[in-house]
């Protein structure tokens, strides 16, 4: 049987992985659009999380396999459409994840000053299509819109020591902006309380123990929930009372004359109304919120307009509300309402041999390891699916053979993995004279001068 999995993301690459691991004979093939693979742990994974990158060893075995090959610089949906794939495999995985963001949808979400966090992570961490962003850091006081682990991430790069980030693969350019940053207050907003944050603990006490940044909890935000907190989950509970206790402690009286520390802290229980304009209209100058309370408790809890309102100054802000899956081609389903493909265990409703994992498939939550899971479901799928015969294997298919030829017609090269090896030497080899792990290259032309494409 001839698989095509379409993303080469950590979805794409779990879902192979199982399926080449519990089919002998199965034969597998990755498309990516970019010329580079591994998706999110290349762009999304903080570059000071090194460790969290380790995967890409993992995946580059699965790749390496003789029943494995990788194409990219193919656009599914542009290049090859989805029904063309269908014809040339037995199956069909679309793993391509969620390349968008949700909108806040309030006023003045469009001036300058205001961004996605996916575009500021994609910015900071090499994403070719955010290398054009160049954030004005040029403000004190920043506002991040959201209570994940990706807000943390955003508020750690833009309060870390510069000495850190230089030993880290964060982007050159990115870099340089941020030594030039005038921020050193981040706040953190979320609709909901303590209780409701989606951020872990491994991430809240890395930003606590972040050097010269000082975390500002107040105190009241936390009054009462000793009690309920008494039967929640036990990393729920960790969590609270690791918020609790950094409330609690009395700031450390700095030295005299030593410089003002940067800072960092949560508020919640607002919700942005409006962003609101610079005297002459062009950019962001502060925030309007919603002051909430919470209808219902733990994580179904609803946050209710109290009907006050309140100001905060800001000259940036990022909205990290979470990221949204795009339609990829007309013949396959996708519920807009839900960003996801409607399907059932990785089954695509009504589309016999074609299957989806991971954020397009379930929306787009969780970290790497709920991926893996999540991905071993689908590959279970197909494997269910050709041992029962649902899959009819017995007409023979061309896969890559008359994939090929339709690239070819349109004027489309793909990129191999050992292609792939050429670029992460270059970078690796670049990182070396700057003293990091690599310098990511982030221009795609570049990437295909480099391998003679």
């Amino acid at each position: 049987p001839r698989v095509c999995v379409v993303g080469s993301g950590p979805a794409g690459f779990y879902t192979a992985q199982h399926i080449l691991k519990h089919h002998g004979g199965a034969l597998v093939d990755i498309y990516e659009k970019l010329p580079v693979p591994f998706g999110l742990v290349r762009f999304g994974v903080a570059p000071d999380h090194p460790e969290v990158k380790n995967v890409i060893n993992t995946f580059t075995q699965t790749a390496q396999s003789e029943r494995c090959a990788y194409y990219g610089n193919v656009t599914v949906g542009r290049d090859v459409t989805v029904p063309e794939l269908q014809r040339a495999y037995h199956a069909v995985v679309l793993s391509y994840g969620a390349e968008d963001n949700r909108v806040l949808g309030i006023p003045g979400e469009n001036l300058a000053g205001v961004y996605s966090a996916r575009a500021f992570v994609g910015w900071y961490n090499g994403l070719p299509e955010n290398q054009g962003l160049k954030p004005d850091l040029s403000c004190e006081t920043a506002l991040i819109l959201g209570h994940g682990n990706v807000a943390l991430d955003i508020a750690r790069i833009l309060l870390s020591p510069l000495q850190l980030l230089r030993k880290t693969d964060i982007t050159d350019s990115s870099l340089a902006a941020l030594a030039c940053s005038k921020v050193k207050r981040v706040w953190l907003v979320g609709r909901r309380g303590p209780l409701q944050v989606a951020f872990t603990i491994k991430e809240l006490r890395e930003m606590i123990n972040l050097p010269g940044a000082r975390a500002v909890l107040d105190p009241a935000d936390f009054t009462g929930l000793e009690s309920a907190i008494k039967d929640a989950p036990r990393p729920r509970k960790r969590l609270t009372e690791l918020m609790m206790k950094t409330a609690l402690e009395k700031p450390v009286e700095a030295a005299a004359g030593a410089a003002a520390p940067r800072e960092w802290g949560l508020k919640f229980q607002r919700s942005p109304q409006a962003v609101l304009p610079s005297a002459d209209g062009s950019r962001a100058r502060g925030i309007r919120m919603a002051l909430t309370h919470l209808q219902g408790s733990g994580d179904s809890a609803k946050a209710i307009p109290t009907g006050d309102v309140e100001e905060l100054e800001c000259g940036l802000v990022l909205s990290s509300i979470g990221y949204r899956s795009l339609p990829l081609d007309p013949a396959v389903p996708f519920d807009s309402q839900r960003g996801v493909i409607p399907n059932s265990s990785g089954r695509v409703e009504g589309v016999p041999g074609l299957y989806c994992s991971g954020w397009v498939k379930r929306g787009p939550t969780g970290v790497i390891i709920t991926t893996m899971n999540d991905s071993f479901d689908t590959a279970q799928s197909v494997l269910e699916d050709l041992q029962g015969g649902v899959l009819d294997v017995s007409p023979s298919r061309e896969g890559f053979g008359l994939v090929e030829s339709i690239l070819r017609s349109r004027g489309v090269r793909p990129v191999s993995f050992s292609d792939w090896q050429k670029i992460d030497a270059a970078e690796v080899a670049r990182g070396k004279a700057a003293g990091k792990p690599r310098e990511k290259i982030v221009d795609p032309a570049e990437m295909l001068q480099i391998i003679g494409h």
